[in-house]
């Protein structure tokens, strides 16, 4: 699917995601049109899907990101549905992971500090629907966190 040139520019443009066609293939020592053509095409097919903002949400002052791991209550058919629905209203959950196992859905949640955590997870968490259990996992630290594929 992907040859030589589609990964040495997904590399690049992994680099810097900001680059013009023209500047990647600069760097890449080919033609601005066939690096544009590229581009478009792997748009096309789905595999570059556009370029976004990463914001370190700690530097807007929050400190605390929690784990929280839940089992639902099964015997509800709509238990998925509905507490998925319920968890994306929370503007504090910045993700939502659904397994296959005794985890059926992990939520990482982020406050200011404790206190806003506490809060919110009394007045928003234990409000979602469907709960059977629910694990709270305190992040120390981020060990590897990579966004750039192997290409």
């Amino acid at each position: 699917m992907l040859d030589d040139l589609d990964r040495r520019i997904l590399r690049r443009m992994q680099d810097d995601p900001m680059l013009a066609p023209g500047e990647v293939a600069d760097a890449l020592g080919v033609a601005a049109a066939r690096v544009a053509r590229r581009l478009d095409r792997l748009r096309e097919q789905g595999v570059l899907r556009g370029i976004r903002a990463v914001i370190d949400w700690r530097a807007l002052g929050y400190e605390v990101e929690v784990s929280l791991r839940f089992t639902l209550d099964k015997t509800e058919p709509r238990a998925f549905d509905e507490f998925i629905a319920a968890a994306r209203d929370v503007p504090e959950v910045v993700e939502i992971q659904t397994f296959l196992g005794k985890v059926d859905v992990r939520l990482s949640v982020i406050a200011l500090d404790m206190g806003d955590y506490q809060r919110l997870y009394r007045a928003r968490i234990l409000a979602l629907p469907h709960i059977a259990d629910i694990e709270a996992l305190m992040h120390v630290a981020v060990v590897k966190s990579e966004e750039r594929l192997p290409l």
